[in-house]
């Protein structure tokens, strides 16, 4: 028995590190969205997390008295499935937008329809993704590792939640982008594949996105 356990466990350890996603968008992920991907650089956010931007050589936040948010769109377009109803996707998009205005309300005036002094932020969310949670360390374990591979196999491990989204905004009397900026982030796990997700499970990263757009300094 002993030369299948050891083959069990190291299977383990492959599964283990390929399990482990990264926190910045691949060029693989890139939705299409924002065009132009060729200036975009790993910095960190207001709050410390790692995100892909570029930002306009002379892009000055106090020349914008205003501020106009678009609603996010889904792009591409993606359907609704039995874990994520088209009710839901709404709810993101909505939920997404009303953050944004509620944090940055206080770095402009909110507008309805642009001005010449208005910075237009238009938010994508390239996709919400679900996925089965990687293995944890201790399920390395041969006999650990069987019954992980066995929830998996029904259905009944745990489920990752991942959001990509790419926002940009545009100067809205040259019509120009000024700031570029593609993120990914985590949100609640869900129990297992029949657990529908909910916007509760997303609220947390969208919160933590508005408060780094309020927070961002070029």
């Amino acid at each position: 028995m002993a030369k299948p356990l050891c083959t069990l466990a190291l299977a383990g350890v492959v599964l283990l590190g390929s399990g482990c996603s990264s926190t910045i968008t691949q060029p693989e992920e890139y939705s299409g969205f924002l065009g132009d991907y060729s200036k975009l650089e790993e910095t960190m956010s207001a709050s410390g997390e790692p995100v892909l931007r570029w930002t306009a050589p002379d892009f000055d936040p106090k020349r914008y008295g205003t501020l106009l948010v678009e609603k996010p769109v889904f792009h591409p377009a993606q359907a609704p499935s039995d874990q994520m109803s088209q009710q839901t996707m709404d709810q993101i998009a909505t939920y997404m937008r009303m953050a944004l205005q509620r944090e940055l309300i206080g770095r402009a005036r909110l507008v309805g329809a642009p001005e010449a002094d208005t910075l237009i932020v238009r938010p994508s969310i390239s996709a919400v993704a679900i996925s089965t949670e990687h293995l944890k360390a201790y399920e390395v374990i041969p006999i650990a590792l069987l019954a992980a591979a066995t929830t998996t196999a029904v259905g009944t491990r745990d489920q990752e939640v991942a959001i990509y989204a790419e926002v940009e905004a545009v100067d809205a009397a040259s019509g120009k982008p000024v700031v570029r900026t593609v993120r990914k982030g985590q949100g609640l796990s869900l129990e297992n594949r029949k657990t529908p997700l909910v916007l509760d499970d997303l609220k947390p990263v969208l919160d933590d996105w508005a408060r780094d757009a309020s927070n961002f300094r070029p």
